[in-house]
């Protein structure tokens, strides 16, 4: 591997392990130590030696972190991370490094958006840490869709589309318990359903219903929050409380103000957080972590799990009381399967949004197209038919659907497609059948992993590993 002034290096490690980091380093052997560290700890390394060499590897693949110089041979990293943050890539995030440790560099760097800033010399161990923490708080961010709602001319209206007795009588009891968001403080409310029913649209729309409509939205995705961050980002933490805290932090639960905490796959929280978290909902009262003061808390919460909760009662997975505390008010979303033909209104739907997306003229559906798709059993409900959906547009292209576009399993039954995946499955290596069967179980999820290892009978933890013994991503 090389770092010149002519060209950038990668360096590749085992399929389906860490993030792509783009190092914009023109110091050549230290910008191969940095890479060398990186890849080690499973990472995809390029190093660009140029301000103009980055920026083609921007363009031509872009990292989910860059790790960026202050001093390069063709102009500033200031003047680079302003261009960032203007459109080259706004959202990247930025470990700023410079062998000059100029205060005004890395005051500039901060108020650009970098994430934390670098004095050269770096122990790699030190680098290393600071990559691991913002690449953390990177997954989170993305995972915990956090988004503070307010009403605007501009803004998309959730809509539960349907027209079959379900879904009627599912918008009807969605109105009702919105109407009582205006209890101080309102109910706590549980969604069941299986993976892919629209929980998480239920939840929006409740909030979209109730008189906290302008007030925030923060959706906690609890199976997406790494385990050494739940606790800060749930309920915040003060400077110091821990390593890097370095500076207080408002949690999630506290930025809802007034509005609705959706904490979607509640059975994934852990024991002891679950603890805080009863806690919480009795007293309506939080303290952030390393703090000894309590702030009331006024949030409407809303829950929603595709386990069965009595089950993960008596397994110990979930607490009793929380389960009890939860379950104010619990509505149970219907499966498409029993929503009749909402699957062609909906897939109507989906069509001419694909149509849209795609440039095509129309959107048509072929009789018999439509008869498949009533006849099938949608074990991933909603989410299942967006994928098959979109797949269909793209085989057509442009064209009415065919049953030959669905791709639809045979209507001949679960029972005909088990015994040839058996006759399939003599046929590959122990490791071969393995790696199929939760290759499988992903795809019938949605890539969700929880649901998947449920479906498999095996732990969460169980699943990440198999998935990194076989180069699997999820």
């Amino acid at each position: 591997m090389q770092a010149s002034n002519t060209d950038t290096s990668r360096v590749t490690p085992p399929p389906g392990t860490g993030v792509h980091i783009l190092v914009v380093e023109d110091e050549a052997p230290f910008g191969r130590a940095v890479a060398r560290r990186l890849e080690k700890a499973g990472h995809t390394v390029h190093v660009a030696a140029t301000l103009a060499l980055a920026e083609q590897a921007l363009r031509d693949d872009e990292p989910e972190l860059l790790l960026l110089d202050m001093r390069l041979p063709d102009g500033s990293g200031l003047d680079f991370l302003q261009r960032l943050r203007d459109g080259l890539a706004p959202q990247t995030p930025v470990l700023a490094m410079s062998a000059y440790g100029e205060m005004e560099d890395a005051v500039g760097a901060m108020k650009l958006g970098a994430a934390d800033y670098l004095k050269k010399p770096i122990d790699l161990e030190e680098l290393l840490l600071n990559v691991s923490k913002v690449l953390a708080h990177q997954a989170v961010s993305r995972q915990l869709d956090y988004s503070r709602t307010r009403e605007s001319s501009g803004s998309e209206e959730p809509e539960l589309l349907g027209r079959s007795e379900a879904a009627t009588e599912l918008r009807a009891q969605l109105a009702r318990i919105a109407r009582l968001g205006a209890a101080e403080p309102a109910p706590t409310v549980l969604l069941l359903g299986e993976t892919g029913t629209g929980k998480d649209l239920a939840a929006r729309l409740i909030h979209h219903q109730s008189r906290r409509a302008s007030r925030p939205f923060v959706h906690v995705d609890c199976a997406a929050l790494p385990r050494e961050l739940i606790e800060s980002e749930l309920f915040g933490h003060v400077k110091g409380a821990f390593t890097n805290a370095i500076a207080d932090r408002t949690g999630l639960i506290e930025a809802a103000e007034d509005g609705v905490v959706f904490l979607d796959e509640i059975g994934e929280l852990p024991l002891d957080l679950q603890t805080r978290l009863l806690a919480v909902l009795e007293r309506r009262m939080l303290r952030r972590v390393g703090s000894s003061q309590e702030r009331p808390i006024r949030a409407w919460f809303v829950a929603a799990t595709n386990r069965d909760v009595e089950r993960m009662v008596t397994e110990g997975s979930l607490r009793a009381d929380l389960y009890f505390r939860l379950n104010v008010l619990s509505l149970p979303l219907p499966p498409l399967r029993a929503r009749g033909d909402d699957v062609l209104v909906l897939a109507a739907h989906l069509g001419q949004l694909l149509a849209r997306r795609y440039g095509y003229s129309n959107f048509a559906l072929e009789p018999a197209a439509q008869t498949a798709l009533c006849a099938y059993h949608w074990p991933g409900n909603v989410r299942e038919l967006k994928h098959v959906m979109e797949r269909a547009m793209l085989l057509a292209n442009g064209e009415a659907l065919t049953p030959a576009h669905l791709l639809l399993p045979s209507s001949a039954g679960r029972e005909s497609v088990a015994t040839e995946a058996g006759s399939e499955l003599f046929e590959l290596t122990l490791q071969e059948a393995e790696k199929l069967l939760i290759e499988h179980a992903l795809q019938a999820t949605d890539n969700n992993v929880s649901e998947a290892a449920r479906r498999l009978g095996i732990t969460r933890m169980t699943m990440r590993y198999r998935m990194k013994q076989h180069g699997l991503n999820g």
